[in-house]
């Protein structure tokens, strides 16, 4: 579907210009898919789910109009709806899961812990999953109270809109990796949802590409005073902390303290927006999540798949976790009004030109290996993909201090290369899978050692 527009030109860290012949991922559908989300579309989504009143996990599961049960409805009779008008293109199930109560917990009574999926399938059929989710449940004061009015309008009501969103505008195209939307409950709790999707994935063999876990991306009023309607964080982990020891011990000699899959996840979602959506401002947060605190991509983090939280810069405490009030001229509570939904359109936004690039997308290259020891030149090996779309392969590297790839050469479709005069020692290294569309894997990092 997209269109390879050309050649460009990038620069050595030498400071010498040299042309390199880089296939553009630019594409007028990733353009397209950027004018199709809509913040009336947004607005609607969140101002249906606060019309729910709570939707804490405990809250009322029977009424058709409060609680989160009759959230989980409407959130499912939405993918429904959004699957008839693409014929059918998405598999829509609850995954309901009893978690047993326990009076030192956030959970005291056993309880069905549900969650909303939509999956659309890929062309052709293949295990690659992308992942987008967002929370459908809310919490005023108490976590464990499921009757105060706890509307959740920003958390994580928007969220949760941006999945439902990416869902509408995402069905009428098709892609070689499944995408999976779907809405996590029990995150107040305990990141329950999570746990049991990533279970499931798991079980099920999943090959993960990546988890956007959006949280919290409609509000531009922080606590500190800062009115910013630009900027996004993008949260990280830096390594797998499934990676097995050896894997740590070449880490320190190799370097890559800041290169694992969740990192380069994070990478792609930030160089991906600069280069689409001109009025935003992507921060990468070399953090799991916000200091002491956690979100619904932990659990695949902790199961070892690449995944990200994307979310407002700058928060308001003040509209948090809080019953509705008004104290010393302050007004508490997370309501409708805290929500900018141009803002959280820009969010989704970065959310659906994610999806769209990772599922078009080659897989990343395998068995990535890297040798230059006392050499001029720095040689990499991986496994080649079989893919028909795969056009070759691109080698990414930049200084060891830089945040994000700073340098990159098209090397066709091969499995092996030598940079020549590129010293080993000065840089980092890395290998995308650009596909005959021009689009791009996220960038993988070398595992192994190529014996001089």
């Amino acid at each position: 579907m997209y269109k390879l527009l050309g050649l460009f030109l990038l620069f050595t860290t030498a400071g010498f210009a040299q042309i390199k012949e880089v296939p553009l991922a630019f594409s007028d559908d990733l353009y397209e898919i950027t004018e199709s989300v809509l913040p009336s579309e947004i607005k609607a989504s969140v101002t249906k789910l606060v019309s729910f009143g709570t939707r804490n996990t405990m809250s009322d599961t029977v009424s058709a109009t409060r609680g989160i049960g009759a959230a989980r409805r409407w959130i499912k009779g939405r993918f429904d709806e959004i699957s008839v008008d693409c014929k059918n293109c998405l598999q829509v199930e609850y995954q309901r899961t009893l978690v047993k109560g326990d009076a030192e917990t956030r959970i005291k009574n056993d309880t069905w812990v549900v969650n909303v999926i939509a999956i659309q399938k890929a062309v052709p059929a293949t295990n690659r999953y992308v992942i987008i989710s967002g929370d459908i449940d809310s919490r005023a004061s108490d976590p464990t109270d499921g009757v105060t009015d706890a509307p959740g309008a920003n958390d994580n009501a928007s969220g949760m809109a941006a999945v439902i969103e990416c869902a509408r505008v995402l069905s009428n195209y098709s892609f070689h990796a499944n995408v999976v939307y779907v809405g996590l409950s029990g995150e107040e709790q305990g990141l329950f949802g999570g746990k049991h999707l990533a279970a499931k994935a798991l079980e099920e063999n999943w090959e993960i590409i990546g988890v956007l876990n959006n949280d919290m991306i409609g509000n531009i009023e922080g606590v500190d005073g800062v009115i910013d309607n630009q900027s996004f964080r993008i949260f990280s982990e830096p390594t797998p902390v499934t990676e097995l020891e050896e894997a740590r011990r070449r880490r320190r000699f190799f370097g890559g303290e800041v290169d694992g899959v969740s990192r380069q996840l994070a990478r792609y979602v930030e160089a991906l927006s600069r280069k689409y959506i001109a009025d935003v401002k992507p921060m990468m947060i070399y953090r799991l999540d916000r200091f002491g605190r956690g979100g619904h991509h932990r659990p695949f983090n902790d199961m070892g798949f690449a995944g990200i939280r994307i979310m407002e810069t700058h928060e308001n405490y003040n509209r948090q976790h809080q019953n509705i009030r008004e104290e010393n001229g302050i007004k508490y509570g997370d309501v409708l009004r805290g929500v900018n939904f141009e803002y959280a359109a820009k969010l989704t936004r970065v959310n659906a030109i994610t999806l769209a690039a990772l599922a078009w997308a080659p897989p990343a290259p395998q068995n990535l290996k890297i040798g230059g020891m006392v050499s001029p030149n720095t040689h990499l090996k991986w496994d080649k993909s079989d893919k028909e779309w795969l056009l070759g392969y691109k080698i990414y590297w930049r200084e060891t201090t830089a945040a994000q790839w700073q340098y990159a050469k098209f090397v066709g479709n091969v499995n092996h290369f030598t940079l020549e005069n590129i010293v080993i020692d000065n840089y980092m290294f890395g290998v995308a899978a650009v596909g005959k569309d021009g689009t791009e894997s996220v960038v993988a990092f070398p595992i192994g050692l190529i014996r001089n």
